[in-house]
């Protein structure tokens, strides 16, 4: 589950922060990097708070039986590799997307 809070960097712009727990019950929370549609579903590219790295999350944007968003891991390798080349390109090659 995933609880979300937006913190102000300036007067301007605000950083979508979300807090994920793990299969072992420990909580990391994450900045909202990126997120985009492909084929109709929601996908987000999260990035640690507490690393320097170029490292991210790719999570699938879903709904559950309350109707609330939820997000789940990429279990197929073919659609987790497509995702992965998009947001590669959109983060790292300052390509535009919609999102």
């Amino acid at each position: 589950m995933a609880d979300e809070k937006n913190l102000p960097i300036d007067d301007e712009e605000e950083v979508e922060i979300y807090t994920l727990t793990d299969e072992d019950g420990t909580e990391t929370e994450f900045e909202l990097i990126g997120s985009n549609v492909v084929d109709g579903i929601s996908y987000v590219a999260l990035a640690p708070l507490d690393e320097d790295s170029d490292e991210y999350v790719i999570l699938r944007i879903s709904t559950d039986e309350n109707g609330e968003e939820v997000f789940e891991t990429i279990e197929d390798d073919d659609e987790f590799d497509k995702i992965a080349d998009m947001f590669d390109d959109m983060l790292f090659n300052e390509e535009d997307y919609d999102n």
